[in-house]
């Protein structure tokens, strides 16, 4: 429930604040004086949009805030699901500055419009007498008798879950698994119409079995088989350079050993250089070997030239196709298409396996559906019985009540399609609200749908913006003492101009307009037992009530 409202620099009003009794508020006050204005406030509070026009001095900032105790109300989970902090005392605060730029806080922690949103739906619900049109919504009709049959309320037979909500878990994730199913069907319809292309582009490269390092070492072996004769000559000059000319190499270095060998006597320096030219020796004569080797195996061969040529012709030919320049690139694009190839088949599987859980999921749906759709069915006639009830009690003996229901496919919200049926005259057709009932009408069904919804949830703290219109008399009495039944489990805010409402109010507030040198502003007060006296009179008999209007409060205000 609301415990403090703070409204700072908002239109009329400079500055404002009340603390509202847990049960009955009543806010009376004459036309104009800003109770539309708090209203107007509160919405701010619950999310709507803000214009900086409408701040009361231009060069500070609008703030509003509300205090609420929110222990009873199951809201963990809204808060968990938003990444907030719970706690059973929840601050908002919408902050709109001179430029119009718009702050929005959860217990200090800032969040987004959306957020404010979905907590603030949760807080306070607000009907006016415009408001009062959204029961003329199928949806919302529907949402009405879910909450009276008890569906939208934890079932412990049913995991802890609404029997609405259980539902919709499975309603969710069976869409979840039909658009997975489409989403499949629809990439193997592409995949199908690529797979003719794309296995004739694996089928070329596999056949051409390309090796990794392969393009480098053919073009290597060409360059030798194009030029072994060149090759092959000056291998041989150089064996008999190192080996077998009158001058060769090996004997010259032979000889030079021997000589400096002979020198070692004298030092052991010429016995190291001795060495190492041994060594140069034994490395030339590996050198000779290998060029000798190299040699024998270098000729000519005119059909292995056109058969490396031919395969490097292959291989630019596919690399000219596919726009890469080597062998790995290709490569990589054989595996790319061996994955595409392949995904089909796997989708096959995938979307077997998918569609085999959407039909699941589907069975689920309709067995949950049905189950939900008996219970709805099941409370028709009690819910049309107790409206009429209710109606007639308030002013409307020859209403009838009509629920129609028609079957239709899985939806969000079930398989059911409902419309409340309504005549507020004898003989009439009922036909839907919203051609059937007139503003007092739609009203009194308000009214007495919230006060038949009071024992079956939690309501939050209901805002209920003169929706008294178009009664008056023992009505009027009959609503204020519906109103008072009602707030025995559930704060209520009624803004009202009857004096009969006004009178059962526990705590009520009176706004009114107070005139400064230079502007208007819109003010509260908390009216005392006497004040309350004054002020119903005043709705009684207008400006300057009678004696007799005073005691007609008094008597109001003693029932």
């Amino acid at each position: 429930m609301l415990i403090d409202l703070k409204i700072k620099n908002y239109a009329l009003i400079e500055k404002l604040e009340m603390n509202p009794s847990p049960v009955l508020n009543i806010i009376t006050g004459e036309t104009g004086a800003g109770k539309s204005i708090m209203l107007g406030a509160i919405g701010l509070l619950l999310g709507n949009r803000a214009d900086s026009k409408l701040l009361f001095d231009q060069e500070q900032k609008c703030v509003i805030e509300g205090v609420f105790d929110i222990s009873s109300y199951n809201l963990k989970e809204v808060f968990t699901a938003e990444d907030l902090d719970y706690d059973d005392q929840c601050i908002l605060r919408r902050e709109i500055s001179p430029s119009g730029k718009s702050r929005a806080f959860v217990n200090d922690t800032p969040v987004t419009l959306d957020v404010i949103r979905k907590i603030g739906e949760n807080l306070m619900d607000i009907h006016s007498q415009h408001d009062t049109l959204q029961l003329g919504d199928t949806s919302y009709q529907l949402n009405i008798l879910d909450v009276y049959a008890g569906n939208t309320s934890l079932d412990i037979y049913a995991g802890n879950l609404s029997y609405l909500k259980d539902y919709n878990d499975t309603y969710r994730k069976y869409k979840k698994l039909e658009s997975e199913y489409r989403k499949l069907e629809d990439q193997l319809a592409q995949a199908q119409k690529e797979l003719d292309y794309h296995t004739f582009l694996l089928n070329e490269l596999e056949e051409a079995n390309l090796q990794e390092n392969e393009q480098e070492e053919l073009e290597n072996e060409l360059k030798q088989l194009e030029n072994a004769e060149d090759i092959k000559v000056k291998l041989t000059q150089a064996v008999q350079y190192l080996t077998e000319s009158e001058f060769n190499i090996t004997s010259a270095l032979k000889d030079t050993a021997h000589l400096i060998g002979q020198l070692a006597q004298f030092s052991p320096k010429y016995d190291e250089l001795r060495t190492r030219t041994e060594s140069c020796m034994i490395e030339l004569n590996d050198i000779a070997g290998e060029l000798e080797d190299a040699e024998r195996k270098t000729e000519a061969d005119p059909e292995r030239t056109v058969e490396v040529q031919e395969r490097l012709n292959m291989i630019y030919t596919l690399q000219r196709k596919h726009q890469v320049q080597s062998n790995a690139e290709l490569l990589e694009i054989q595996r790319d298409l061996e994955g595409k190839v392949g995904s089909v088949l796997n989708l096959d599987a995938a979307i077997a396996s998918t569609k085999k859980a959407m039909e699941e999921a589907e069975k689920e749906v309709l067995g949950k559906a049905a189950i939900l759709s008996e219970r709805r069915k099941s409370s028709f006639g009690q819910f049309e019985q107790e409206l009429y009830t209710l109606l007639a009690e308030l002013g409307m003996p020859n209403a009838r009540i009509v629920i129609q229901h028609a079957n239709t496919t899985p939806s969000a919200t079930g398989t059911d399609e409902i419309s409340i049926l309504f005549s507020a005259n004898k003989g009439a057709q009922p036909q839907s609200l919203v051609k059937a009932a007139s503003g007092g009408e739609f009203s009194r069904l308000m009214l007495s749908v919230k006060y038949m919804l009071a024992d079956k949830t939690a309501l939050p703290t209901i805002i209920f913006d003169e929706i008294d219109t178009g009664i008056s008399g023992e009505v009027a009495v009959k609503v204020g003492k519906m109103m008072q039944q009602m707030a025995q489990k559930h704060q209520i805010i009624a803004i009202s101009h009857l004096p009969q409402i006004a009178a059962q109010g526990n705590a009520h507030y009176f706004v009114y307009k107070h005139d400064t040198e230079d502007r208007t502003i819109s003010r509260i007060k908390k009216l005392n037992k006497e004040e309350r006296v004054n002020e119903i009179a005043h709705m009684i008999a207008g400006a300057n009530p009678s004696a007799s209007a005073f005691k007609s409060a008094k008597e109001l205000l003693s029932m």
